[in-house]
Parts: structure tokens; sequence; C-alpha cells
């Protein structure tokens, strides 16, 4: 009678780069099973949201490059939004045309967040003579919604419209600390956390102490995690319900103002500014 060979256990395969990238914008449209989705549309929206944070004309190759849209689809996109005045072309290179800020301006017209919330950040900013912001936490990522700024304190220029990490801002981590426990599982599933500086928490563990601490403490403090050289505190502003809305914080210079400064002097400002805005929401 013959002995039954031992069951060979396979090595466990490592994971490969491709595995560990993020998935391109094209895989994630893709990846939409819903069949009332519009792949086309959301190309579309894809294309004009990788002119982002560029002030030069971007070629087909250049979009195509980042956001994994191919190349015939990219052209195709581009014709369309040209033809309705969204784009503009000379040559190969391509350009946004003033007809497309009509798109957001929709939204920051409509909303009693934004319209309400100019003032008082222009107070809090003459008051503090720094740069505040006022953010709303859109796909998990801070979206700015409105800004007065007296100084530029990073070296990417934030303006309306500009979107930043929620992990490591202390907006996103006023937002993040008061989402409901599965929506932030769902959050820190769905992110990679990178470190953005030597100092930038990376650990979900680590995350989730200082979402607790914020929730506790009622502000959150940003000490050189997204950017060297870079300080904000943040604070939550609510609604009627008391559900919380959006964030409002202030940024300095990290070598003049210390941690302890942004807590004594700065937070009494900023709820001060976030308790008078969140009686004109709704």
């Amino acid at each position: 009678m013959s002995k039954a060979k031992p069951t060979e256990t396979a090595a466990p395969v490592p994971a490969t780069a491709d595995e560990d990238r993020e998935p391109t914008i094209a895989e994630q449209i893709d990846a939409m099973t819903d069949p009332s989705f519009m792949t086309s549309l959301a190309r579309g929206l894809a294309v004009v949201q990788a002119f982002s944070d560029s002030r030069k004309p971007q070629t087909i190759a250049n979009i195509s490059q980042k956001t994994g849209i191919p190349r015939a689809a990219v052209r195709r996109c581009l014709h369309t939004l040209r033809e309705l005045g969204y784009v503009d072309a000379e040559l190969n290179n391509f350009s946004l045309r003033p007809k497309v800020l009509t798109l957001g301006y929709s939204y920051l017209s409509s909303t009693p967040l934004t319209v309400s919330a100019q003032p008082y950040l222009n107070s809090i900013s003459r008051t503090l003579n720094e740069s505040s912001s006022l953010a709303v936490l859109d796909d998990g990522e801070v979206l700015y919604v409105a800004r007065a700024a007296t100084s530029r304190v990073m070296s990417v220029a934030l303006n309306t419209g500009s979107r930043l990490p929620a992990y490591c801002t202390s907006l996103g981590r006023v937002m993040l600390a008061y989402l409901p426990p599965a929506e932030l599982d769902r959050y820190l599933a769905n992110t990679r956390l990178r470190a953005m500086t030597r100092n930038t928490v990376v650990s979900q563990k680590g995350l989730r102490e200082i979402l607790a601490g914020v929730r506790e403490q009622g502000y959150a403090v940003n000490d050189e995690e997204l950017e060297l050289g870079l300080r904000s505190i943040a604070v939550p502003v609510r609604g009627a319900s008391g559900t919380v809305l959006a964030a409002l914080n202030v940024g300095a210079q990290a070598a003049r103002v210390s941690v302890k400064e942004l807590e004594k002097e700065f937070l009494p400002v900023l709820l001060k500014g976030a308790q008078e805005l969140s009686i004109l929401l709704p």
C-alpha cells in the first residue's frame, strides 16, 4: 500500500508593484457596475478635473497619462467640451475656458454655508493676521469652499476649489472625527495613508487615536504633517441639528507660531467664528 504524499503548501506570493498602487481614475470608472452609470459622462468630468493645479495647457497624451483614460476617449471628451465652450485649443494644446467656472458657481451661489462664510473668514483673518479657510469633506478629501488669505504659508497655492488629503490636515481630521463609525471604517479601508512629511501619522491605529482626541477636545491641530513649516488648527462648523457640515481653520508658519499659541490665541477666535456661522445654517 503506497503512502500518500504530503501536501505541499505554496509559499506566499509577495505583492507586486501593480497590486500596491492606487487604481487609476479610468480603472475606478470601469469598476462601476451600476447599469444606470454613464461612463462617458464620468470620463468627461475626469478630463475636466485633469486640468486642476496645472498652469500649462494640457495635451491629449498628458490627460491620458494622468487619468488612465485611452487617448481616443480623451480626444472625444475634449472635442465635446470644446464644442460646448468649456475648453479651448491651440494646435494640440488644450486649456479650460472661463465658462467652466459656471459648474462650480452653481454650488457656491446656492449653498448657505458658502454664501454666509466669507465675512466670518475675513474677520478671523484680520483678527489673527493669518489665512483662514472653510472646507467640506468630499469623496474622502478636503474641498476648500471659501478662503481669506493674508499670506501664502504653503508651497502650493490654496484657493476655493483646492483639494487636500483629509487624514493629514486639521480640516480633514475635524470632519473625519465626527463621521459615523461605519463611514470612517469605509474611508480608512479605501484610503492609502502616505507620508507627506516625516511627521505624518500613517498608521490606522494612530489616526484613530488622534480622531478620538479630536472628538473629545473639539478641535484638531496639525503640526507639520502636511508640509514642513506649516501648522494649523481647525474646529467643526455644525448645522442646526448639531451635525458637522464643515470645518474652519487657520494656518500659520511653524517658525512663527507654536502649537501652544494656536491653542491659546487662535482657538477662541475660531470657535467664536464657527459658532456665529452655525447660527445662520439650516
